[in-house]
């Protein structure tokens, strides 16, 4: 039996890499780079589990992982991770979490508030062992 994903959240920082469509996709689908690929072959379709995926967009702050967005071009500059900062603090405000799986470049963590109970994994594509050894231990699929 599945483990209950309420209590967890994972928080992917966004891929330069990104799907060749013109039309809108949902975010999780949309990004082709980074640990995309991993994490869509293991993250169920349920929502329940897709809606504790949030990706920080440099262009559209934190998103949901069924959120539909297009293709843009907007890499996360310091000052960037500053403006989308308050907007991701209301946004967790929002997304209660017991445990937080980071996986994200260092300079994406300036566009979050600190959050307790935080594993933080930025090379998730070479470390990506230890993303599953997390995600076993949380006992989702």
């Amino acid at each position: 039996m599945a483990a209950d994903p309420r209590s967890e959240l994972i928080i992917v920082g966004c891929s330069r890499r990104k799907l060749d469509t013109t039309q809108p996709v949902p975010a999780l689908e949309l990004y082709q780079g980074w640990c995309f690929p991993q994490l869509r072959a293991r993250i169920p379709s349920s929502p329940a589990y897709r809606d504790r995926v949030l990706i920080l967009s440099a262009l559209h702050g934190l998103i949901p992982a069924d959120t539909p967005v297009a293709p843009y071009d907007l890499r996360l500059t310091p000052r960037r991770a500053a403006e989308l900062r308050p907007a991701t603090v209301v946004t967790l405000a929002g997304r209660p979490a017991s445990r937080v799986l980071l996986l994200l470049e260092p300079r994406y963590r300036d566009a979050l508030p600190d959050l307790p109970n935080t594993i933080e994994i930025n090379d998730p594509v070479r470390e990506w062992p230890k993303v599953a050894a997390v995600l076993d231990a949380w006992g989702w699929p």
